[in-house]
């Protein structure tokens, strides 16, 4: 799952996935291990369940993530905010 979305990082491809029980299509931006040691993904959700204006951002434990797809839509512009070297991962394998 960890190459999946590093390509699609590398690729600015967005994401369909299920997550806790939610169907959501994101940006991804980051990838990596949180300060606790679990892989984590930084994403920018742009569509599902969970998307509340101005709570879009979300870091989503990968252990949880179910039924991941690279779309075949593309992202030129970095999502709203988005910031590299995001300070809740201790190590990013890949970011925007």
């Amino acid at each position: 799952m960890i190459d999946t979305l590093i390509s699609a990082i590398e690729n600015r491809q967005e994401i369909k996935f299920t997550y806790s029980g939610s169907p959501r299509i994101a940006q991804p931006a980051a990838v990596g291990e949180s300060s606790k040691g679990s892989l984590v993904l930084r994403c920018y959700q742009t569509k599902g369940e969970h998307v509340t204006p101005g709570q879009e951002w979300d870091l989503c434990s990968i252990s949880d993530i179910e039924e991941l797809e690279i779309t075949t839509d593309t992202f030129l512009v970095d999502p709203p905010d988005y910031k590299r070297g995001d300070r809740n991962l201790r190590r990013i394998y890949a970011q925007l």
